[in-house]
C-alpha cells in the first residue's frame, strides 16, 4: 500500500518524570510543531501525583495537542497498545519522557521517515553517540544481542531493542501485538520485519534517567529472546490481526 507522511502521533508512557517529560514537550513542540497530530501521554494508577501534575500542566499548555490516557492493560506495553488505539497520525514515534530517548533527536526519526513513510525509522545507540551511564555487564549482553537476532533476521540493523522509533501508524493498528512488558519493543520491530516491511536506524545517543528508577531490570532482559524467536518462525499472515468471523484472514479495512 501507499504509505505517505501526513502527520506524527507521539507516545509518552509516564510513570514519575515531570521535568523530564515537560523538556520532552519542549523540544517536540519546538522542533516539530508544524508534524505534530497529537501528544499522547499515558499514565496508570502507578503514575505518581507530581508526574500527573506536570501532564495536567501540559496539556493546559498545549490543548491543542496533548492528550492523557489511562492505559487498561499493565506495564510498558499497555501504555503503548493504549496510545495505538487512539492515535490518529499517519505515523506513531515511540519514546519516553525520561530523557533517555533524546528528545532532541526526534526530528532527525521524522526527517528519515518523511523520506521513507513507508519504513520503520529506529534509532540506535550503537550507530551513533553511544551509551552514558550504562551497566557494562548490561552493556555487553546489549551487544551480544543485537548481533545475534541482526543475523537470525538477516538485516544489518545494530539496535533492535530500543524504545525510540517510528512506525506507519496502519501497522500499529493493524499488527496483532502481544507482549505486555518491554520486550514489546523487540516485538515492534520483528513484527514489521517479517512483513517485509524495511528498516531503517538513525543515529543517537543514550543517557541514564534523572528522575525515577527503571523498571526493567536486568533480568528481565532475557525476556526478550521469547518473541525474537518466536516472531522469527511466525508466518506472515499470523502477525496481523483476523476478522471478527475468525476466518483466518488478514483483516483489510
Amino acid at each position: 500500500m501507499a504509505v505517505r507522511f501526513e502527520s506524527l502521533s507521539v507516545v509518552l508512557p509516564t510513570l514519575t518524570e515531570t521535568r523530564s517529560l515537560t523538556h520532552t514537550l519542549e523540544c517536540l513542540v519546538s522542533d516539530l510543531r508544524d508534524d505534530l497530530a497529537e501528544i499522547l501521554i499515558i499514565v496508570c494508577e502507578r503514575t505518581t501525583p507530581e508526574a500527573l501534575a506536570a501532564a495536567e500542566a501540559a496539556r493546559e499548555k498545549y490543548p491543542d495537542l496533548v492528550q492523557i490516557h489511562w492505559q487498561e492493560k499493565p506495564f510498558f506495553g499497555g501504555a503503548v497498545l493504549k496510545a495505538f488505539e487512539v492515535s490518529t497520525g499517519s505515523h506513531t514515534i515511540l519514546m519516553a519522557p525520561d530523557l533517555e530517548t533524546k528528545p532532541e533527536d526526534a526530528k532527525v526519526l521524522v526527517a528519515a521517515a518523511k523520506e521513507h513513510p513507508d519504513a520503520v525509522i529506529t534509532a540506535s545507540r550503537w550507530a551513533g553517540g553511544g551509551f552514558a551511564g550504562y551497566n557494562p555487564v548490561k552493556l555487553v549482553a546489549n551487544w551480544i544481542f543485537q548481533k545475534s537476532f541482526a543475523v537470525l533476521y538477516g538485516v544489518k540493523l545494530t539496535d533492535m531493542t530500543f524504545g525510540y522509533r517510528i512506525l506507519p501508524t496502519y501497522l500499529t493498528k493493524e499488527i496483532e501485538w502481544e507482549e505486555l512488558r518491554h520486550p514489546f519493543v523487540l516485538e515492534t520491530i520483528v513484527k514489521p520485519l517479517r512483513l517485509g516491511v524495511r528498516a531503517i536506524e538513525v543515529p543517537t545517543s543514550w543517557q541514564a534517567r534523572v528522575e525515577g528508577e527503571s523498571v526493567n531490570p536486568f533480568m528481565r532482559n532475557f525476556e526478550y529472546f521469547r518473541p525474537g524467536l518466536k516472531v522469527r518462525f511466525m508466518r506472515p499472515e499470523r502477525i496481523l490481526k483476523r476478522r471478527a468471523g475468525g476466518d483466518g484472514e488478514p483483516r483489510k479495512d
